[in-house]
């Protein structure tokens, strides 16, 4: 069976051979910028900021109403079915939202985000790019909010949901409860371009169900990489892949030593789940490459195969890429060869 395959569920919960060493951090490579696209016609999105309506509330009916207006904030974002009933749910929602802290993550929100115009133009930019791509792209509605760190983002074709307050950064009063290598990964610089990634695994990425091997997984995720990186080009693509700019410098210096490492454990073509899950999912670091090598880097390397295919082959779209349900074929024809930079 061939059909899309949704990966947010893996990316949400996601390469010995002697020690890699990640060092330095120069940004020429880091900053190149891929194609931009002659955009003529800006896309322009409809955007609200609910920030301040959580904050207000009076009374539970106030939240009743509000929670009535929005019904996929309450059932999909706020997640109502966790809460054994009505009462419980209002009751503990309005608890939250009137407690003293959430004027402290609206006023860290608005000291950050300011009048959020930048992340606006910037998921517009990103819309737009899109459209020059795929010409009947959605042009979904944004939405932001302030939830009490409750959950982080809802991306559908039609609405994207958004609480700022999970993305303050490392100098935040609160910040969510989770492994600091995860936490990083909640800056505001990384709305918009994990949005689009989101958005090209869920819409655009298809691939073969039924090849369940590493290497499927890791074309798909480097497809959905260069997906992201072509609707922001000039995104460094340390912040689509949440490494350190010294990370993902590291990685390009010592592809071959990943690699060999990736041939001697016979990963690319394994359908072990631990195998993958060692190389692909979300560790802090890959320590059957070297303790300072990130995690998910078959993730990585997906990408980096994909980059050599559309290089070697600069006849296919962007859309017959993401089309392309072989595997197999993108990783032969793409002549990857790492080598020590």
């Amino acid at each position: 069976m061939i059909k899309k395959k949704s990966l947010l569920t893996s990316l949400a919960f996601m390469l010995g051979m002697g020690l890699i060493l990640f060092t330095g951090c120069k940004r020429e490579v880091e900053e190149k910028c891929a194609f931009v696209p002659p955009v003529k016609d800006r896309v322009s999105l409809e955007f609200h900021s609910l920030s301040d309506s959580v904050i207000s509330f009076k009374s539970k009916e106030e939240l009743v109403s509000f929670l009535g207006r929005y019904p996929v904030i309450r059932d999909y974002f706020l997640r109502r079915s966790l809460y054994p009933n009505d009462s419980v749910f209002v009751a503990e929602l309005y608890q939250r939202f009137t407690n003293n802290y959430m004027d402290s993550l609206r006023t860290d929100v608005k000291n950050v985000f300011d009048d959020e115009r930048a992340l606006k133009q910037q998921f517009e930019e990103a819309f737009s790019n899109m459209r020059y791509y795929y010409p009947d792209a959605p042009a979904p509605k944004i939405i932001t909010l302030v939830t009490g760190l409750d959950n982080d983002m809802l991306v559908s074709d039609s609405l994207i949901i958004v609480s700022l307050d999970y993305y303050l950064g490392p100098k935040a009063r609160y910040r969510p409860n989770m492994y600091e290598y995860l936490l990083r990964q909640y800056v505001k610089e990384n709305i918009v371009p994990s949005t689009m990634l989101l958005f090209g695994m869920n819409r655009y990425t298809y691939t073969n169900l039924e090849d369940e091997r590493a290497i499927a997984d890791m074309m798909a995720f480097g497809k959905s990489y260069y997906f992201a990186k072509h609707m922001l080009p000039c995104v460094p693509d340390s912040v689509f892949i949440w490494y350190t700019a010294e990370e993902v410098k590291g990685a390009r210096e010592n592809q071959d030593m990943i690699w060999y490492r990736l041939i001697e454990d016979q990963v690319l073509y394994s359908t072990n789940h631990m195998v993958k899950q060692r190389f692909l999912s979300e560790r802090p670091f890959t320590i059957e490459v070297g303790e300072q090598c990130p995690g998910r880097i078959a993730q990585w390397v997906g990408w980096e195969i994909v980059k050599s295919y559309m290089k070697t082959h600069p006849e296919i779209t962007l859309q017959q890429l993401m089309e392309e349900t072989d595997a197999e074929l993108i990783f032969k024809e793409s002549r990857y060869k790492p080598v020590r930079k």
